[in-house]
Formats: C-alpha cells, sequence, structure tokens
C-alpha cells in the first residue's frame, strides 16, 4: 500500500533550503557549491546538514524535515517503493559521481595469509560453522551491497548463507573494523584511506574496476517539493552541477580536499582525503596504483540521471531479492525516479551561468 506523507513543516519558499549529506569525499558538490558561493549565484539560500547515516537522510527527506539530500543511487527507488520504510515517492535530477567505493578487508585476515576473494573462500570453509566472517555495507539498497555482493559471488561464496553482511554508518566503519566487529566492508572514500592509513585493513578491489560506469550518489528530493517549487529545485540542480564540475577539476582537487577535511564536514586528516579525489590509491600492504576514474563527479553524460544508470541499480535491486513484486522495476519506474528530462531542464540555467563566466573571463581579457 502506497502512503502519502504530507511534509511534517511548511517551509515557506524564502526560508532557506535544507540539504543533507554523509561525510563521504563525494558530498564535495554539496559542499563545494555552499563554500563557492554557487547557491547564491544561482538566487537560493542553502544550509548544509551533517547526517550520520543513510537511513536518517531517507527519513529526514521522507518526513520533509530535509528538501534534497546527497543520497546512495538506490535510495529514491527504495522510498518510493517502501522498501525499508513508509512509501513517499522521490526522485532525482542528478547524479552526483560514478564509483568511488572501494572493499576493504581487515588487517587480521591479511596475517591469515589472505590476499584476494579466493582466498577468503578457502578461509571461510576453514571457519566452517565454527565462526562466520561479517561484512559492512552502507544500505541495503545501496551500490556497496551490489558490489559486495557480486564479488563475493564471482569467488563461490554465497553472500546469503556463507557470511554475515550489516549494515553500519559510514564513519563507524573503521571503528567497527579495529574493534573486531567487521571484518571487511565495502564503503565510499575517504574511510577505505582512512582504514589503511591507520593500519586496520587493506583494500582489496575499487568499484572503478569492479563495476565501470556505475551510478553512486544523487541528488534525492520528494516528488512534492520537485513539482510544488519546480524553480528552485532546477536552479538547486544547476548550482551543484557547475560544483561537480569544479570537483572534476584536478586543478581543484586541493582546495576540495582543504574544504572537506574541515570539522564541520568530513573533519578527517587531508592525506585520507587525498586518494578519493586524485585516484592514486594506497591500498595497503605496499600496494599503491592509480585507478583510473576512481570518482567521476563530471564529465561525458556522468551526471544525467539516465534510463541506463536507472537500469543498473533496478538490475541489481531485483538480484537483493527483497522487492516483493519484481515485476514494479520496471523501465517505466526508472524513467518516473531517474528524472532526465528535469536534468534536461536544469541544464539551461547551467548553461547560462557558464556563458556568462565564458563572457566575463573575455571582458577581463579584452580589459
Amino acid at each position: 500500500m502506497h502512503i502519502t506523507i504530507q511534509s511534517l513543516r511548511s517551509v515557506p519558499a524564502n526560508n532557506p533550503l535544507r540539504l543533507g549529506f554523509v561525510p563521504l569525499t563525494d558530498c564535495a558538490p554539496l559542499v563545494m557549491a555552499k563554500e563557492l558561493g554557487l547557491f547564491h549565484k544561482h538566487g537560493l539560500r542553502v544550509e548544509l546538514s551533517r547526517e550520520l547515516g543513510w537511513a536518517t537522510i531517507r527519513d529526514k527527506v521522507v518526513y520533509g524535515e530535509l528538501d534534497a539530500a546527497h543520497a546512495v543511487a538506490g535510495m529514491p527507488f527504495a522510498a518510493t517503493l517502501g522498501l525499508g520504510s513508509v512509501a513517499c515517492d522521490c526522485l532525482t535530477a542528478l547524479v552526483l559521481n560514478q564509483h568511488g567505493n572501494a572493499i576493504t578487508l581487515s588487517d587480521e585476515l591479511w596475517k591469515r595469509g589472505i590476499r584476494n576473494a579466493a582466498g577468503l573462500r578457502t578461509e571461510i570453509l576453514r571457519l566452517g560453522s565454527g565462526r562466520t566472517l561479517t561484512f559492512g555495507i552502507v544500505y541495503p539498497f545501496s551500490s556497496h551491497n551490489f558490489l559486495l555482493r557480486e564479488w563475493l559471488a564471482a569467488a563461490g561464496i554465497n553472500p546469503d548463507r556463507d557470511v554475515r553482511i550489516v549494515v553500519v554508518p559510514p564513519p563507524q566503519m573503521v571503528l567497527n573494523l579495529k574493534a573486531g566487529h567487521l571484518d571487511g566492508f565495502c564503503v565510499g572514500e575517504p574511510w577505505n584511506s582512512v582504514a589503511v592509513q591507520s593500519s586496520a585493513g587493506w583494500c582489496v578491489a575499487a568499484s572503478a574496476e569492479l563495476a565501470p560506469g556505475h551510478p553512486e550518489k544523487v541528488l534525492m528530493t520528494r516528488r512534492d517539493f520537485a513539482e510544488k517549487r519546480a524553480s528552485e529545485h532546477l536552479a538547486l540542480v544547476a548550482a551543484i552541477l557547475e560544483a561537480c564540475a569544479f570537483c572534476q577539476a584536478p586543478a581543484n582537487h586541493s582546495h576540495v580536499v582543504a574544504t572537506l577535511a574541515r570539522p564541520d564536514y568530513l573533519g578527517v586528516p587531508q592525506q585520507a582525503l587525498e586518494p578519493g579525489l586524485r585516484g592514486e590509491l594506497d591500498f595497503g600492504r605496499g600496494n599503491s596504483r592509480r585507478v583510473l576514474e576512481f570518482n567521476i563527479f563530471h564529465g561525458t553524460d556522468a551526471n544525467e540521471p539516465s534510463l541506463e544508470k536507472a537500469a543498473w541499480v533496478l538490475r541489481h535491486l531485483r538480484e537483493t531479492r527483497r522487492v516483493g513484486e519484481v515485476t514494479v522495476l520496471n523501465a517505466s519506474l526508472g524513467r518516473r525516479v531517474f528524472r532526465a528530462d528535469l536534468f534536461q531542464q536544469a541544464l539551461r540555467p547551467y548553461a547560462a551561468a557558464q556563458n556568462n563566466h565564458d563572457q566575463s573571463k573575455t571582458n577581463l581579457t579584452l580589459a
């Protein structure tokens, strides 16, 4: 049954928009849109709200405590279908980034001689019923769950029977790894790098290599917000899209890293943030290498919530077997939630802003 949720607060259009984010490297477009004055440039007043994890983001969007938020790509589908919460029509008109995750295993597993998924399977067989290895993901309907399950299954490990998979907020992953509550996890940066740099774990795989082109985070909002406050919503998308382009440019990475490191955003050392932006990862145990397109914030079709990107999410939702009626996971739902049409509308103010910027540079040159 679909329940229509009424906002718990009535927000006049002239009040600041409240945007939620979880402390991860890929919240950068929201943070930089605020810090660079891009929201103001597009006629918006915005307050950012740091949240612990994805369940909080979901609930605050559903009940109107947040107008929009940084969200995992599966969340607007899950909220719309009422998977894990009451049903509330949600959508996205902007993909914030692609890739950006990694799978990290504990230092203890390395000491036991495990170097890859095949070795992990051997260890699971050796342990038998004596102990079940536990792995963390950030949200049941996230790419992290999809990627981890596929990585395990490819090595002959049944993710539903041979291991335990639990939900842990991203900032708490490393603490739980150190404490021995987790044997590994799949999470976004900087938490893999934090684990490596604190000698708590080592990375075994990066999402850019496991599933090239997969959508990662999106700008999620309620359908009623997108429709009733359409001009603000499109301006919001345009402002954050401009920030995505800023975050993608290598010349800006030092600025982005210094900003994200602040206590009000991620509050981690800059050295933990740099790998996820530059794609130069220390996998631990003497293995450092460059991962091409480790995190894509902007580029050819990267930000469009296309039907192709929606299909990737829907296919994996089917495979989780947590959706009662899988026939609803179709192209119609994909188009209803991943709104490429609204993205195209938002491109107009974004393009206008870019043209004004280019004209300003030309005028400066001529002067």
